[in-house]
């Protein structure tokens, strides 16, 4: 067999164990909010997720994708493809330990720090320090902070509004139909940018800004109509008490959670299979452009994303359960109301970030859009020993992927002869 076949199905294999465990950290972290608010079913819940991780992966992945190959290291300083192989191969298997470690504790650790954080060690200890380009990685250092803080200051402002305007008055399911439609229009204005910003920029069509501007309000003002349609033909109940009218309120948000939740896992996919799957991406595309004979596909990175999609499904499938019980009732109780503010937040920061290119961390976005509602409750609504075990799993996964990456590169290196 070709040495370059041979370690690209070796690294296929390992992408799927990256991406397996991305499933089992990542995804299960973006679904936790809708799955332990039961806002959806669990049958609806997994619908979305196979439908809009794939579609947010193939339509919305590519600049994040770009970003991973080009903007962290230099390959072109790299004249061996051998090393580059066990290079990326050995950042592959770093994040998928990280990752499926992190999952066996239930940590919602992101594959974005662990693959960003391992190309970096990677870069600097083997390949050099001029190697790393590290203006990028600055920028993208300082969205890790800046991203959990913007949506957990959004979430606040949200779940702020709806118990002052709803749960704090004396009917609040009659404020909720007066806010319904607001509400609707919000999340079309977002579910609408994101989709069609996405798919026009992914066929090379520019629309203009001000033009998705308007189709994105047009969009937000169809589903402010679908809104009041669905509140003249559901009106609220003749409650006799205020827990019925509580029930109602959480019911309507539970639809809207409905669209954010698609909302976010697209935002996921967009952002999180393509960094998943970069590695392999990278030593494919090296190895056509340097006109190594090899696997010419039409599509190929498409392909790639495809199959990482797969991969995240399926590790959400067999072992997501442990994260979603962290995030979605270790931090703070969540109901539809308080899910649906943390992941309209995080929906909102994602599609800004991963429309520059940026690859922020959708786990660490969602986290703070769920802090940022506890906090709206109260600081004792917050289980604070999950809080530290959580940012402490953070502040460690950069230097553990940076660690492993390396010691699997000189493993490679020096006992892997066949390619």
């Amino acid at each position: 067999m070709d040495p370059l076949l041979f370690a690209i199905i070796v690294g296929c294999g390992v992408a799927f164990l990256t991406a397996w465990g991305v499933g089992a950290a990542d995804l299960a972290n973006i679904m936790s909010t809708t799955l332990s608010s039961k806002a959806v079913s669990v049958r609806v819940a997994i619908l979305i997720a196979i439908i809009f991780e794939i579609a947010g992966a193939m339509f919305g992945g590519t600049e994040v994708s770009h970003t991973l190959q080009y903007d962290i290291i230099n390959t072109t300083q790299i004249s061996d493809p051998r090393v580059f192989i066990h290079g990326m191969l050995a950042v592959s298997l770093a994040g998928a330990t990280w990752m499926l470690t992190a999952s066996a504790l239930g940590l919602p650790v992101s594959i974005t720090n662990a693959i960003v954080g391992a190309l970096v060690g990677l870069g600097w200890s083997v390949f050099g320090i001029n190697a790393i380009h590290w203006p990028h990685v600055i920028h993208i250092a300082i969205s890790w902070i800046t991203s959990p803080l913007l949506s957990g200051l959004i979430a606040y402002l949200i779940f702020t509004h709806i118990q002052k305007q709803i749960f704090m008055k004396t009917r609040p399911d009659r404020y909720m139909d007066r806010h319904f439609p607001f509400y609707c229009f919000v999340v079309g204005i977002i579910f609408c940018h994101m989709l069609l910003f996405k798919m026009l920029h992914h066929y090379d069509i520019n629309i203009g800004h001000n033009a998705s501007l308007a189709l994105s309000i047009i969009s937000g003002a169809l589903m402010a109509v679908f809104g009041i349609y669905l509140g003249k033909n559901h009106p609220s109940p003749e409650v006799k008490d205020r827990h019925a009218a509580f029930h109602y309120v959480e019911k309507k948000f539970g639809i809207l959670m409905g669209f954010t939740a698609c909302a976010m896992v697209f935002a996921h996919g967009s952002n999180d299979v393509p960094i998943a799957m970069g590695p392999l991406i990278n030593i494919v595309n090296t190895f056509n452009k340097a006109d190594i004979k090899f696997i010419h596909l039409p599509y190929l990175t498409h392909s790639l994303l495809l199959f990482g999609s797969i991969s995240v499904i399926i590790g959400l499938l067999m072992y997501g359960r442990k994260v979603i019980a962290t995030v979605g009732s270790g931090i703070t109780a969540l109901t539809p109301s308080r899910a649906f503010a943390a992941t309209i937040a995080a929906a909102g920061t994602v599609l800004v970030a991963t429309s520059t290119g940026i690859p922020i961390s959708a786990t660490q976005t969602l986290v703070g859009g769920v802090l940022g509602v506890g906090l709206a409750r109260g600081i004792g609504a917050l289980n604070l020993t999950v809080v530290r075990n959580i940012f402490m799993s953070w502040c460690i996964t950069i230097p553990a992927a940076s660690l492993l990456a390396i010691g699997y590169f000189y493993v490679l290196d020096n006992f892997v002869t066949v390619f």
